[in-house]
């Protein structure tokens, strides 16, 4: 069941109108929550178009959930073993950069995702994005520019780092090679 792009866009599409109805918010309180235009949220859960990781990111914070939590409900089963070919793959259409969720959906309140960032990307997250959550950076290849708010951390192939709190950021590669990190997300409870 590898899930292609396009397959797990429309997933997020229909996955994005679930929660929003779920909480009983219109069109319009969403976009107020979460900074996007109406009319951009309603192209999106119309699957008319493919939202970017910087949109997802706001709509997941205005949700009270991760982007991760997000893509998870959207495609993943329960179980303890995650296989490659099933892991849900989703390419940003503006930056084109390939997230990859690699943990199974269970009881454990931890997300690895990882992240394959083409050359020259520059990904901004909202710090809504990271709300009731810690989070690793572990950069496997390539070289990665993460810049939390006013600090600059330059990364290496086998750097880790621990995220502050909720900050606006920035995930930069400033090579034209690809880069590989992992993001592991401690997931913490609203209470």
């Amino acid at each position: 069941m590898n899930t292609m792009p396009d397959d797990m866009n429309q997933r997020i599409s229909a996955r994005i109108r679930v929660e929003r109805e779920s909480r009983g918010w219109s069109l319009s309180e969403l976009a107020e929550r979460a900074g996007v235009s109406r009319a951009m949220i309603h192209k999106i859960e119309r699957s008319e178009s493919s939202p970017t990781a910087t949109l997802l990111a706001r709509l997941s914070g205005a949700f009270g959930i991760s982007m991760s939590t997000l893509i998870a409900r959207a495609e993943m089963q329960e179980g303890k073993l995650l296989r490659f070919a099933n892991q849900p793959v989703w390419r940003d259409p503006q930056t084109h950069y390939l997230r990859r969720h690699v943990s199974p959906r269970t009881d454990l309140p931890i997300d690895l995702v990882q992240i394959e960032l083409p050359g020259g990307s520059d990904v901004p997250m909202p710090a809504s994005s990271y709300a009731l959550a810690r989070q690793l950076i572990w950069l496997q290849s390539g070289e990665l520019v993460f810049q939390e708010g006013d600090t600059r951390h330059e990364m290496q192939a086998g750097d880790c780092l621990e995220l502050g709190p909720p900050n606006d950021c920035r995930f930069i590669n400033e090579t034209p090679q690809p880069c590989v990190y992992l993001v592991v997300r401690l997931n913490q409870s609203g209470s």
